[in-house]
C-alpha cells in the first residue's frame, strides 16, 4: 500500500470526519472507499444514473458489486434483508435513510439477474451443514 499525504480544506475534513464517525470507520477507511467507490465508478462506466446513491465497487476478490454510495454496504445485503423486514427496519438497522433502502430495492429491480447471481455465487461458496 502506498502513502499519500492529502490536504483537504478544512469543512471538507469535518463533514467527512462525521460521516466516518456515523459509518464506524476511521478517516483513513472512508477515504479509501470514497476514492475506491469514484474510481471504479469512472473505470468501470456501471454506474446506472437513474439511481444516484448506488456505484460499483471491486471486493476483495476482485468481483464487482453495487453498494451503497459512502457505505460498505452491498445492495444484495439490502435485498437479503428484504426477505425479512421492512425498509424502514432495514434503514434503522443499518443506519441508512429510508430513501437509500429504498433506491436499492429498485435498483435491485432493474438489476435483478445482475443482484441474484452475486447472491447465488455467495451461496455456493457457505460450508454446507451436514
Amino acid at each position: 500500500m502506498t502513502r499519500y499525504a492529502l490536504n483537504l480544506p478544512n469543512e471538507l475534513k469535518r463533514d467527512a470526519e462525521n460521516l466516518a464517525r456515523k459509518q464506524g470507520v476511521s478517516l483513513n477507511q472512508f477515504i479509501l472507499w470514497s476514492v475506491a467507490e469514484k474510481v471504479g465508478g469512472l473505470m468501470q462506466g456501471l454506474d446506472d444514473p437513474d439511481f444516484p446513491t448506488i456505484t460499483y465497487r471491486r471486493g476483495a476478490s476482485g468481483a464487482v458489486s453495487p453498494i451503497l454510495r459512502g457505505t460498505g454496504i452491498r445492495v444484495q445485503t439490502i435485498v437479503l434483508a428484504a426477505e425479512d423486514q421492512s425498509p424502514t427496519e432495514i434503514a434503522e438497522d443499518y443506519d441508512l435513510p429510508k430513501t437509500q433502502v429504498q433506491e436499492a430495492l429498485g435498483f435491485y429491480e432493474v438489476h435483478r439477474a445482475e443482484i441474484d447471481a452475486h447472491i447465488q455465487a455467495e451461496a455456493a461458496l457457505e460450508p454446507k451443514d451436514g
